[in-house]
């Protein structure tokens, strides 16, 4: 057995290894630290691409190449302190007049004949052990990743048999110098790896650094699994996919060109830093579903249905913008368009806006995504006209859209929906207009949603292909958009083959990586709260699995089931909070309470907030609905119309105005997968989404203490 076999350098060895047998190629040590770039590649990518060019920037600069070369290395060097890597990759940079282009990505079609020359001409470089700036000449990173001479990610490599795993490299990377240009100007991700696990962080902030987990699951990929990834085969590593699929040359360059992006200030009069704004770096799950969709599409063409469940915390907001301009560009292998248009369906307000800056990001073309927030005339010019390549709707439109596309006007035309989340919705105008549009009296089944039983009632189109996206999809759901597996056994009937989803990211390994809280863990209902309390005030606790401290909690002191319970149940919500939840977390902790319906949610609201008037207890409350509801009072209560704030552009409402102080509560009716809730809970450190009531479409009342923080 070869010496050191076992150590960190050589697991380095066998990641650099895969590398140069998948076509990197190996730094030359052209690294300048002063400025973060390998120079070395640079040029040597300009050389391939853009030799005249670079010959008349050489000639503006008096024709003396070592000068040309300093200049522009010190004007790229500025270009990406002020504008970022990515925008540099994908936009060039300018110096004295003439463009230069630090990167080419692959085209959506290649009907030219040298259509991949330029594409074909990037430089892909890996360096091991690279050295920091002078402050910090002696201390290095593990492993850069360059593409065309600009760092694109760093990796630091720890080895289990040498007493580190990825934790090691995890806290290596928070003792950083944050300030340094590599990591505070330069890579766009951070890899911290060992041979089982592997995490990644966007942005280095010292001991507040993220890091989020990048593995594939237990069971793999696209299958419902846990955290962590699979046992590898002999003589592999259980991250190998990290070299095989994330860091293989084109997926790479795709993954920069067509995933990576920065959220940008919503906000009036603030400049975006692309160095401190929010960098969204697609989790492994997110990048092989719009893989695989892309795949399929690409090969079988439209007319095709793929089901999609991501849990709650699966970031399908994301893969929703990403997949949308995917397959916006997307062409066969004869060079024709998949499909013209791309249709999103969804009833979130903020996803169109969030659609709209991400694909600028990649396109930078205005008109890309259109909303139709007017009428059917609206609508109809969309899905005719060349600008707009993705138009979003609401599933109101959703009969109107299916029978345009299905009529002779755009049969020549092929379209892609992708139905974000099913709606449950059973009004009569939603049955009115579907009768309207498809001209048929068609009968919704019991357990149906409104976007599974409107593509039913139209009928499979050959010019239209399906993606629809649910954590919870129901049997109509399964059966109409999902993969029928021969292999499968039927849970249910035990029959054999059955209806799949196309991708699954489950919730177990949601659970499992703490990307949302496993709520059922601690569901108690009020039945067994209240036989707990007096099996404890009667007798000894018999069952030795019950905790006596629960137990004896003062908490239910009347029947669950009494007609007049609503304000003892009241009673009985506020004194738990106060007794058992207030005090932790620092004062900022929260309760859900979950009721039955909608018009329970709101009567319960009322009673608590009277009860909390009545004792003066230092809580905040709020409800959540959609539509409107009729309060004890008997005056309509409504969900109050959006004003574009960042707050109020959320699915939340309350019964009466909200307080302007900061310290007032929050509620929510979870599964609709709110990313304001969810980023108002990662700032008191509790959590990120609870997928609980994603699952059993419930209805909520948020409680909070606001006696300390708010």
């Amino acid at each position: 057995m070869s010496p050191g076999i076992h150590t960190e350098k050589a697991f380095e060895a066998r990641v650099e290894h895969e590398l140069l047998e998948q076509g990197w190629e190996r730094a030359e040590g052209f690294y300048r630290a002063d400025l973060a770039i390998d120079t070395g590649a640079l040029f040597t990518f300009i050389g391939r691409t853009q030799q005249k060019i670079w010959d008349k920037l050489i000639d503006l600069y008096g024709g003396d190449l070592p000068t040309a070369q300093k200049q522009f290395a010190q004007r790229l060097a500025a270009e990406i302190d002020a504008r970022g890597v990515l925008d540099v990759l994908r936009r060039g940079v300018k110096d004295r007049g003439v463009l230069i282009d630090l990167a080419y990505f692959r085209p959506g079609h290649t009907l030219a004949a040298d259509a991949l020359r330029e594409y074909h001409g990037n430089v892909f470089t890996v360096a091991r052990q690279v050295h920091l700036s002078r402050d910090h000449a002696k201390k290095s990173v593990d492993m850069v990743l360059f593409v065309n001479g600009l760092p694109t990610a760093t990796v630091e490599l720890k080895n289990p048999n040498t007493d580190q795993n990825v934790e090691d490299a995890i806290a290596q990377y928070r003792d950083r110098d944050v300030h340094e240009p590599l990591f505070a100007k330069r890579a766009v991700v951070h890899f911290a790896v060992d041979p089982d696990r592997a995490y990644v962080a966007t942005r280095l902030q010292g001991r507040d650094t993220r890091f989020l987990p990048f593995n594939i699951g237990t069971n793999g990929p696209g299958v419902s699994g846990g955290a962590g990834n699979p046992t590898p085969e002999a003589g592999s590593y259980a991250v190998a996919y990290l070299w095989e699929q994330i860091w293989q040359r084109d997926n790479w360059l795709e993954i920069l060109q067509r995933f990576v992006h920065v959220e940008s200030s919503t906000k009036k009069g603030v400049k975006n830093d692309p160095h401190t704004a929010p960098r969204i770096f697609p989790r492994y799950h997110q990048w092989h579903a719009v893989q695989q969709m892309v795949g399929h599409a690409r090969v079988h063409g439209a007319g095709q249905n793929y089901l999609i469940q991501h849990s709650a915390g699966s970031g399908k907001s994301n893969t929703i913008a990403w997949l949308a301009h995917r397959l916006s560009t997307l062409f066969d292998d004869q060079n024709q368009p998949v499909f013209h248009k791309i249709v999103v369906i969804t009833d979130r307000t903020a996803l169109d806006q969030q659609l709209q800056g991400t694909i600028f990001q990649f396109d930078h073309e205005p008109g890309v995504v259109k909303k139709i927030d007017e009428d059917s005339s609206q609508l109809a010019a969309a899905l005719d006209d060349a600008t707009s390549k993705v138009v979003i709707s609401t599933m109101q439109k959703y009969p109107y859209i299916l029978s345009k596309i299905a009529g002779m006007d755009l049969a020549g035309r092929r379209y892609a929906v992708i139905i974000d989340e099913a709606h449950t919705s059973q009004g009569g105008d939603a049955a009115l207009r579907l009768k309207e549009a498809l001209g048929v009296n068609a009968v919704r089944e019991d357990d149906e949603d409104e976007a599974t039983y409107y593509t039913r009632v139209r009928g499979k189109q050959p010019n239209l292909s399906y993606f629809a996206f649910t954590a919870t999809p129901k049997s109509p759901t399964l059966k109409l958009f999902g993969t029928w597996d021969p292999l499968r056994v039927n849970p249910h009937t035990g029959e054999q083959g059955m209806h799949v989803p196309f991708h699954v990211y489950s919730m177990r390994q949601a659970i499992e990586e703490e990307y949302i809280l496993d709520v059922l863990s601690n569901y108690l209902t009020y039945e067994t709260k209240w036989r707990l309390r007096n099996t404890a005030r009667d007798a000894a606790i018999a069952n030795p699995e019950v905790d006596e401290a629960k137990a004896k909690a003062k908490l239910v002191q009347m029947a669950l089931r009494h007609p007049t319970s609503v304000a003892q149940k009241a009673k009985l919500i506020v004194e738990d909070f106060q007794e058992e939840l207030a005090g932790k977390l620092g004062g900022r902790a929260k309760a859900m309470v979950v009721t039955g319906g909608r018009q329970d949610a709101l009567t319960l609201y009322q009673a608590i907030r009277r009860r909390i008037t009545d004792t003066g207890a230092g809580i905040g409350v709020l409800v959540a609905f959609s539509g409107k509801l009729e309060d004890d009072a008997g005056s309509d209560a409504r969900r109050p119309s959006s004003t574009g704030s960042a707050r109020s552009s959320c699915p939340i409402g309350s019964a009466t105005p909200r307080p302007t102080t900061r310290r007032r509560s929050r509620a929510i009716r979870m599964s609709t997968g709110c990313s304001w809730w969810r980023r108002s809970i990662r700032r008191a450190s509790i959590s990120r989404c609870c997928a609980g009531c994603t699952s059993i479409r419930r209805w909520v009342v948020s409680m909070r203490c606001r006696r300390s923080h708010g």
